[in-house]
């Protein structure tokens, strides 16, 4: 295998490169990709699910469903748009299937679904530094708190534009919905989420 030199690094291969090779049987294109997509992925579906044991189901369940329909993709599309509606379609698909269930009496409750955050500053030094990580949880499960106030429609823009970057046109292809919807949705989350933290940020 050539060897990458200054003068003539390897190239990483593009995603229609890679579709390409497992819908022609490369078992190991896979892998790649979902080394390539898995943290993003994970962080869409959290963004939806808000609970860490769901959301790796859910990521499972994501990539399953991609591998199982490549040879349907076409060649030419975007390929993260396409696995990311995968991915925002399992979530939405799983959070309301599982709030049916507890709404029947189902085990667990909200509460139970609530993720702790790890302790990360148990072994740090008493101070400003402890006090610090100290806020910045409360930051976060505020935050946490706020998103699951919107619906997993809004949760699913917010992380898309504000966590992945994505444009308005790509969150509209990935929703399925327009551009005007896309940004009606985040201006109304944004109102909702500067509310809730109106007394953090």
């Amino acid at each position: 295998m050539e060897k990458p030199t200054p003068n003539n690094p390897i190239r990483e291969p593009t995603d229609r490169e890679l579709v390409l090779s497992l819908q022609n049987g490369d078992l190991g294109a896979f892998d790649q990709l979902v080394k390539r997509y898995q943290a993003r992925l994970y962080r869409v579906i959290y963004g939806v699910l808000l609970h860490h044991e769901d959301t790796n189901d859910v990521l499972m369940e994501t990539l399953v469903k991609a591998y199982r329909n490549i040879g349907r993709f076409r060649i030419g599309a975007s390929f993260y748009t396409w696995i990311y509606r995968i991915a925002i379609n399992a979530a939405i698909s799983y959070r309301r299937k599982t709030a049916r269930f507890r709404q029947a009496g189902g085990a667990g409750s909200q509460a139970d679904d609530e993720e702790k955050m790890p302790e990360a500053f148990v072994d740090e030094p008493a101070g400003k530094e402890a006090l610090r990580k100290m806020e910045l949880q409360e930051l976060h499960q505020e935050i946490e708190r706020a998103l699951s106030q919107l619906s997993e429609a809004h949760r699913a823009v917010v992380t898309l534009f504000d966590i992945e970057g994505l444009s308005h046109a790509e969150i509209a292809k990935i929703v399925g919905c327009s551009e005007g919807t896309v940004r009606s949705r985040l201006f109304y989350a944004h109102k909702r989420l500067r509310e809730s933290l109106r007394n953090y940020v």
